[in-house]
């Protein structure tokens, strides 16, 4: 079982900012689809476009950006704890 961290800024979809979601050894890719087929169209219309994770997406697994290891394609075992943190913009 993975522990899934969500910002707050995804508090309107997942109503929750944590949650713990049981696929055995997988991706991260296998992890958002699980995710997006949860919280629905508007969970994937707000971290995904054209099929990939948006740029200002953060993804960790266990503190390590993704996108310093495979991507989507980086391996999750049981106990990680993957982090999903869009950035917020302002001024």
């Amino acid at each position: 079982m993975v522990f899934v961290k969500f910002s707050s800024a995804l508090n309107n979809i997942t109503k929750t900012r944590a949650t713990n979601i049981n696929l055995g050894d997988t991706t991260i890719k296998a992890l958002f689809e699980q995710l997006v087929r949860e919280y629905g169209k508007d969970f994937e219309t707000n971290l995904f476009q054209e099929g990939e994770i948006r740029r200002f997406v953060n993804v960790y697994v266990n503190g390590e950006d993704i996108r310093h290891l495979c991507g989507p394609d980086t391996k999750i075992t049981d106990n990680d704890e993957i982090s999903i943190l869009p950035a917020i913009s302002g001024g």
